[in-house]
């Protein structure tokens, strides 16, 4: 039938056999470099009709490589690294997974923000250097949280938070004030929740910097701050000077600019190891997101390849 090009690093690696469904379907499955170098894709993308890709830049130099090409199944909700509007020219169609790992990301979310509520990390270190100093933390329900983008994840944040107790408010310029309040939070401006909350936690696409100089110059004393979504969001530079400084007294995130290129972020800096935790962009990575995901790309795949309509075409225009 063809050759399917995978270059997702955890495409079919859960309990689900997304890659024999595939074969099944009687095509032979190529893997490539999650980096998508064109030097290296370029033999691979020659006869590939389909294509599930992971997070790497998908360039029209690319497309050219890939004269057979139907369909670019991205393995995740993000597509911001694909240029869809020179797939469309050519005849891709390009397609994502919407909600497959959300319940994973909010998950995660909540764990990074006990984790630096309490000094987990930090906690770790000092007993594995025999030493037992107890310092105080903070607990979620006594707390303002400002949740940054409202969508599945945020949504999903929200709901967990719940059960914590906490007061939860959020910002999203897609959604209406009524829809914000139906999803259980207090619709509030970006930068009035810099003042008002204890800690804000990042749910929203990239594209624009939430995490500013003049944001954090509004920050209530002692806030904390989360990142699961995008590294541009933050401007990693100010906010490490807000913390030396003890303008924020933490963060914590999934992401950094550059992700696994990312060791030169100030953020890292030894000195801030105490208040910062960074894990390394794994918080879709759950056995049940990964089946998801994978399912997901494979049936808007093949849909397209048979003809069909997918159940989750992306286009340049929305």
């Amino acid at each position: 039938m063809g050759t399917v090009l995978v270059t997702s690093r955890s495409f079919s690696s859960g309990n689900s056999d997304e890659a024999g469904r595939l074969s099944d379907a009687g095509h032979a499955v190529v893997t490539g470099p999650a980096s998508h170098d064109l030097v290296v894709l370029q033999g691979l993308l020659r006869n590939a009709v389909g294509w599930i890709a992971g997070t790497g830049e998908i360039t029209p130099e690319h497309l050219d490589a890939a004269p057979q090409l139907r369909v670019i199944a991205r393995y995740g909700v993000g597509v911001e690294s694909v240029d869809i509007a020179a797939a469309e020219e050519r005849g891709i169609v390009v397609t994502n997974t919407p909600g497959a790992n959300s319940d994973a990301v909010a998950d995660h979310a909540v764990g990074l923000m006990l984790a630096i509520l309490r000094g987990t990390t930090a906690g770790d270190r000092r007993v594995r250097a025999n030493d037992w100093t107890v310092l105080r933390g903070r607990e979620l329900g006594a707390l303002t949280i400002g949740i940054v983008g409202f969508g599945r994840i945020g949504q999903g944040v929200a709901r967990r938070l719940r059960g914590f107790g906490s007061r939860i408010v959020a910002h999203d310029p897609w959604l209406s004030n009524d829809a914000i309040s139906d999803g259980g939070a207090m619709p509030i401006g970006v930068l009035a929740m810099a003042a008002e909350c204890d800690l804000v936690t990042l749910h929203s696409p990239g594209g624009t910097c939430i995490v500013s100089d003049s944001w954090l110059a509004r920050a209530r004393p002692g806030l904390v701050v989360v990142n699961t979504a995008r590294p541009e969001l933050v401007d990693e530079h100010a906010l490490a000077q807000a913390l030396r400084s003890q303008r924020i007294a933490g963060f914590a995130a999934d992401t950094l600019a550059g992700d696994t290129r990312g060791l030169s972020s100030p953020l890292l800096a030894t000195e801030l190891q105490d208040r910062v935790i960074v894990t390394p962009h794994f918080g879709a990575q759950t056995t049940q997101a990964v089946d998801t995901m994978s399912s997901m790309a494979v049936s808007n795949l093949l849909s397209v390849l048979a003809g069909d309509s997918p159940a989750n075409p992306v286009s340049s225009k929305a």
